[in-house]
């Protein structure tokens, strides 16, 4: 594991604890507590991930993620009080990738840095994938955002189209919803948000129009999708 973590806390005794916590579980790990140093450092070095506090000295985390998002796309996991809905929404709105509300549990950081890595790690083995991918009858094309079968092209929507490549890709294995989520509908699953569900069902009677079976796509009961393309 060499993925290289920027840490911009200002609270001493925490930002240890992250830093020995990561360091020990492999990651190069880079500590600061200033925000004009985290600012300057995060666009002099090229991160996997920047760990954020949102109440710094000198530059506030918003005002970092704001100058950092001009330059860069580097994934941002910020801190923010707890209770702290609108630091959160703000956080989000400028470009955070995912929040955690203090004081938190440890573990539950580094579910979420690995969760964003992952996220990472899958887009960037999207954009190395093919621009076709064809099952059978099933004809995806990427860079012209076109889906066919049996040579009749489908009405769907861009959304209902990186849904169809995400489970075409991964022909025949379940994608769970946070997976599809993050990176279809790029944003956190909620168990209470049914987009996914809303699109799919779509997705699927546009499918049995032009002659797939109904179960091409299937439901795996608390696991997620997967799609079966007879030959």
């Amino acid at each position: 594991m060499n993925n290289r973590i920027l840490v911009v806390e200002d609270d001493i005794t925490l930002n240890q604890q992250v830093c020995v916590l990561l360091s020990n579980r492999g990651y190069q790990v880079d500590c600061l507590h200033d925000g004009e140093q985290g600012l300057s450092q995060a666009l002099a070095i090229d991160y996997d991930l920047i760990i954020l506090d949102i109440r710094l000295p000198s530059m506030e985390g918003y005002e970092i993620l704001a100058q950092l998002r001009k330059i860069k796309h580097t994934p941002v996991l910020i801190l923010s009080a707890c209770g702290a809905e609108q630091e959160r929404i703000k956080g989000l709105s400028l470009g955070a990738d995912d929040y955690l509300s203090k004081p938190f549990n440890l573990d539950e950081l580094v579910l979420r840095i690995e969760a964003i890595l992952r996220r990472v790690h899958a887009s960037h083995t999207q954009a190395q994938t093919p621009f076709e991918i064809v099952l059978a009858d099933l004809h995806l094309d990427r860079q012209k955002q076109l889906a066919a079968y049996n040579k009749e092209t489908l009405d769907i929507t861009a959304i209902q189209f990186k849904l169809l490549w995400q489970l075409a890709h991964n022909h025949k294995e379940t994608l769970s919803k946070a997976f599809l989520y993050q990176s279809v509908l790029e944003r956190q699953f909620s168990r209470y948000d049914r987009s996914l569900d809303m699109h799919l069902s779509r997705l699927r009677k546009k499918l049995v129009a032009v002659g797939l079976s109904p179960e091409s796509i299937t439901t795996v009961h608390g696991k997620g999708y997967r799609l079966h393309v007879q030959p």
